[in-house]
Parts: structure tokens; C-alpha cells; sequence
């Protein structure tokens, strides 16, 4: 039953307090995590709908008691309404799509109208769903049992429950226990970081008791399992033992299940190795030149160790394949040694998704073979789902270039989701909601990027792409500013200020930076890519496309996006410009 007009969001299938829940639901995922902006519209349309006043919701409404708009605001003349519906929609399409696709009941915002209708529908029982908690997030929350004797007084038995479930739960590998404080099932939206809550009741009977156990997907609210356990009342030690032992075999069973789809074949892995290995990980992935370096020498130190080691091998590819990315050495001096790095880890364990990875990387950004990439990053998908850098490359590396930008947006969601504290993985987010021209997502985005890790350039390079295309010049320069304060040497970073200078009537100031990167070149690999957007930028079109087509020649990362970056829009009519995204495979 669809419901939306402002008399009949009632019914006896939905009630208010059912939407009510399912808005809360809502306001507590990750999908909404970062858009407060968002939770704030949405939160306001339901809450004016159930009250029965959906009918007045029009665009000055909302213009002023959700986005603070004064009493002159004329939404014809400014559009944040309309750009915050198009925003919302979009959103909740994402989450029935992933963390809310066995909620129950739909809120939906219609193109035309801002008041929301209400649906409820039904819903296949899926094993695949089941077992996703375990998959994509092995996080858990032991709640604590709830007492149902008949005089309460089994609460000494409910607690010593709950803390022998902890203590078997800490035993087992590959979870993460989040505390819960002294609380109950009404607090889960402070924690909403859980994948599964462990909780149950104990009953009295005679001289026994009964605690009965379950295990909950909190996305969906769904029972994975449950089980009852009995034992006399007079010896609680054999009870709290028996129940906890229970719920940890299922767990670490499920657990040994999953892993099992993708660790089984590998071999024996060296611990000097993979520490070294591990330590070179940390290094590549703070996306710094210093940081690069050091991860490659991890990574062959990990190979002195074992020389067989496909992982190190692999790591090799990536790190190498990034410092030609970000300009640090010339492509040229890259090519080689991340194409024969990728190829031996796969060659020496076909069933590695980091080596599969490696290799989809070096043919999207090395190769530009689009189809060869998409078939070596879904392969490393299907061998471990929990990888997070394949669904990361996947999305920014592959997806991305070829235009596919919902993809692509929904590969770095899943990234996100398996690594929530990465830097990189963040600010690509923001970097797809800029090929998206979604300016306002893109901003907030990267506000939680620089959140994550304050002193990381290439958050604050985006933020001054994201500014510029909002035409808020003087906040780009500061923003590409503080990247060359972090990160002096980069020439990206002075690029990007160089043509914010250039398009706000500081050309000589412009040509100034240009004239100092000339000079960088003497002593560093300077992309010919960051010559051509400043001379666009100055509006020297010729002799910014002889540098666009020296970095062709060179096989420059940065060409990867041009097909979606909105800094090339004013070319896209351009032959030129035409047959440059015909030699990247991108028409």
C-alpha cells in the first residue's frame, strides 16, 4: 500500500510509530552517516507528513525552516531545494539498495512533490542476506539478557550470561566486540557500528531455567539464529558456560565458513614476511611520497625474507604503481616493475585477490585496458569480498573513467564500509561525487576526509577541485594553499593553486607558479598533465592540448578521469579533446 497524501498516512499496515522507527532507522545508517543536511530534510518531511501537514510543503517551506533561508528567499532564483530533493532521493535509493534492502517499509520521495509517501512490502527470505553481516562486518555487541522470571530476581544470572558470551567471544579471531554500556535494545542507535547483536532472556521453570539466545542482523533486524539452553537453576556457572559456548561455536563456525571461500588455497605465509609486508601496507597507504618509498623498501625487505612471498610482490605493484600516480616518478620509470610484480603474484597464487587486484590496477591505469580490468577486479571481488582496496580501484580506476559513475560510487560505498578510517578511500568518495558534479556531497565528503586525517594533502587538493567548480575561488586557493604546506614538493598541488590564481584575475600570478614548476622539472618528474590544466586555466587552448598530448605519450595517471572530470567540460565539443579520449579507450 503506497501511502503519501497528508489524511491517510495511517493504516492499520503501517502506523506511525512503525515510521516513525523506520525514519530512525534510517537517520542512524551509514548511508546517512555524513549528510546532516540530508537527515535534517528528510526527518522534517516525514515528521510535517505524519502530523498532517504534508500539503504544505513546498519549496519556501523548506527553504526556510531546513536550510535556515530568511524570509526573502525565492526559490526561483535559488535552487537548494530542488539540488537537496534530487540529493535525498538519490540517497535513499542508496540505502534500500545496500544496508536497508530488507527493511520492510520504503520512504519515498517522488520527483514533483517533497511530501513523502510511505510503502510497505514484502519480503523473500535470502540466505545471502544472512550470512552478509558476518561478511562484510564482523563487529559485535553483546547486549544484556533480559530477565522474564516471574519475579525478576534472575538478573545476577542475566549479567553473568552476558559476560561469559564476552569472554568466549574474545577468543575467537577475525571479530571485533563493541562494549555496551549498561543499557538495552533502545540504545543500538549509539551503536550503530555493530554488525550483529548477541542477546536472549532467562526464564524460570521449577527448579530450571531457560535462557534462550539469539544472534541479529542490525541492518535489518533479522534473526541469523537462535537456540535455548536449559540447566539447573542451582548451578548458574553451567549455564553461563553452556550458553556462552553456544553462541561463540556459531559465530566462529559462520566465520570459518566465509574465510574459507577465500583463504584455503593459500599457502604458508613466512611471519618475518608478512610483518614486513604489513609494515609496508601501513607506508603505502598514507599516500605520501615519503611513505611510498619506504612501503617499496618494506616490500622487498619482505622478499629478502621470502622470495616466493606473492604478497610482497603484489605490494611492490601497488606502491610503484602509485608513485607514478602521484607524480612522484615518471611513468616510463614505473611501467616494468609494476606490470612484472603484478603478473608474478598472480602467478604465484592465482587465487590471491590482492595479486588480482594488482594486476586490474596496472591494466586500468597502465594499460588502459577497461575490459581486462573489470574482468581481473571482479575475479579478486569473488575470491574476497572483504578486500577493501578492490572494491576501491575497482570503483575510482576502472568504473570511474568509463563514465560508469553509479557503479563506481556504490564499489567505494562497500570500501568504505570495510575500511571506514582510510584516508584515500574517503576522499575518492568526494572525488566520484565531483565526476557526479554533486558539489554539496563532494564538500561534505571531504570535510569528513580532512575529519579522518587532518594533515592529508590530497584532501585539501580535492577540496580546491570541489571549490572550484562551486566558483568560491578565494576558499579553493586556501584550500590548495594548505596542500603545498603539507606537501611541498608536489607539483599537483601547485597546479591546482596556479589555476585558481588564473581564473580569478591573478594570471601573472599564475604564470609565476608555471614558470617555478619549468624549474621543478630540472630536478623531478613533473607531469605534463598539471602544464596543461594551468594553461587551459590562462586560456592558452593550443598550447595547453600540445601538453595534454605529451602526457598521452607518457601514459599519465591523471588522464584517467579527463572523460569525467568537470574541469574538461568546456571541451568536450573540442576534436581534439575527442580523439584524446579515443586513445584512452574512453569513447
Amino acid at each position: 500500500m503506497v501511502l503519501g497524501s497528508t489524511t491517510d498516512h495511517v493504516s492499520s499496515k503501517i502506523s506511525d510509530s512503525d515510521i516513525q522507527y523506520h525514519l530512525n532507522q534510517i537517520l542512524a545508517s551509514r548511508s546517512f552517516e555524513q549528510a546532516d543536511r540530508l537527515k535534517r530534510f528528510l526527518s522534517f518531511v516525514v515528521q510535517e507528513t505524519l502530523a498532517g501537514r504534508g500539503d504544505q510543503l513546498k519549496e519556501f517551506i523548506l527553504g526556510v525552516e531546513v536550510f535556515d533561508k530568511d524570509s526573502s528567499f525565492d526559490p526561483r532564483n535559488d535552487p537548494i531545494v530542488r539540488v537537496q530533493a534530487r540529493r535525498l532521493r538519490s540517497r535513499l535509493e542508496r540505502y534500500y539498495a545496500n544496508e536497508g534492502q530488507r527493511d520492510a517499509i520504503r520512504i519515498e520521495l517522488q520527483k514533483g512533490s517533497y511530501t513523502p509517501v510511505f510503502r510497505q512490502v514484502m519480503l523473500p527470505i535470502s540466505r545471502t542476506m544472512v550470512a552478509s553481516p558476518l561478511l562484510l562486518r564482523n563487529t559485535i555487541a553483546v547486549i544484556p539478557f533480559e530477565d522474564f522470571s516471574p519475579h525478576h530476581d534472575l538478573e545476577y544470572l542475566c549479567k553473568g550470561i552476558s559476560l561469559e558470551i564476552i569472554q568466549a567471544l574474545s577468543a575467537v579471531e577475525h571479530i571485533r566486540l563493541i562494549a555496551w554500556p549498561n543499557g538495552s535494545v533502545t540504545q543500538e542507535s549509539n551503536h550503530s557500528d555493530a554488525a550483529l547483536y548477541v542477546t536472549g532472556s532467562v526464564r524460570k521453570f521449577d527448579d530450571y531455567v531457560r535462557v534462550t539466545a539469539h544472534i541479529i542482523d542490525v541492518a535489518s533486524k533479522c534473526y541469523l539464529w537462535t537456540e535455548s539452553i536449559d540447566g539447573p537453576i542451582n548451578k548458574p556457572l553451567f549455564v553461563q558456560e553452556a550458553t556462552a559456548q553456544k553462541v561463540a561455536e556459531k559465530i566462529r563456525r559462520d566465520l570459518a565458513n566465509i574465510r574459507g571461500l577465500h583463504s584455503s588455497h593459500y599457502p604458508a605465509e613466512n611471519l618475518a614476511a608478512h610483518n614486513l609486508y604489513l609494515q609496508g601496507r601501513y607506508h603505502l597507504n598514507q599516500r605520501t611520497e615519503e611513505g611510498l618509498r619506504k612501503a617499496v623498501e618494506f616490500f622487498e625487505k619482505a622478499l629478502v625474507e621470502d622470495s616466493q612471498y606473492f604478497l610482497a610482490y603484489a605490494g611492490l605493484a601497488d606502491a610503484y604503481g602509485l608513485l607514478g600516480h602521484y607524480g612522484v616518478l615518471a611513468p616510463a620509470e614505473v611501467w616494468t616493475k609494476t606490470a612484472y610484480n603484478a603478473s608474478t603474484a598472480v602467478s604465484l597464487c592465482d587465487s590471491s585477490a590482492e595479486a588480482h587486484t594488482s594486476l586490474a590496477h596496472v591494466r586500468a591505469t597502465q594499460d588502459w585496458d577497461w575490459a581486462g580490468s573489470e574482468r581481473e577486479f571482479r575475479l579478486a571481488i569473488k575470491l574476497d569480498p572483504r578486500y577493501a582496496t578492490a572494491h576501491h580501484w575497482f570503483g575510482i580506476s576502472c568504473l570511474a573513467p568509463l563514465g560508469r559513475l553509479e557503479e563506481a560510487l556504490q564499489e567505494l560505498l562497500v570500501a568504505q564500509a570495510l575500511d571506514p578510517i582510510s584516508p584515500i578511500i574517503a576522499r575518492d568518495v568526494a572525488i566520484i561525487y565531483y565526476y557526479q558534479r554533486d558539489f554539496d556531497a563532494a564538500l561534505e565528503q571531504c570535510d569528513h576526509t580532512i575529519g579522518l586525517n587532518p594533515y592529508f594533502s590530497e584532501a585539501y587538493w580535492t577540496l580546491g577541485l570541489i571549490q572550484e567548480q562551486r566558483k568560491d575561488f578565494e576558499e579553493a586557493a586556501a584550500a590548495f594553499q594548505r596542500a603545498i604546506q603539507l606537501s611541498p614538493n608536489s607539483p599537483r598541488m601547485h597546479a591546482g593553486l596556479a589555476r585558481i590564481r588564473a581564473m580569478s584575475g591573478g594570471k601573472k600570478e599564475a604564470e609565476e607558479i608555471l614558470r617555478r614548476l619549468q624549474e621543478m622539472v630540472t630536478r623531478r618528474y613533473v607531469s605534463p598533465f598539471e602544464f596543461a590544466s594551468v594553461y587551459f586555466a590562462l586560456g592558452k587552448v593550443e598550447r595547453a592540448f600540445e601538453w595534454l598530448q605529451k602526457a598521452v605519450q607518457d601514459r599519465c595517471f591523471e588522464l584517467v578521469g579527463i572523460k569525467v572530470d568537470p574541469r574538461f567540460d568546456f571541451l568536450k565539443t573540442d576534436s581534439r579533446f575527442t580523439y584524446i579520449v579515443e586513445q584512452l579507450g574512453l569513447a
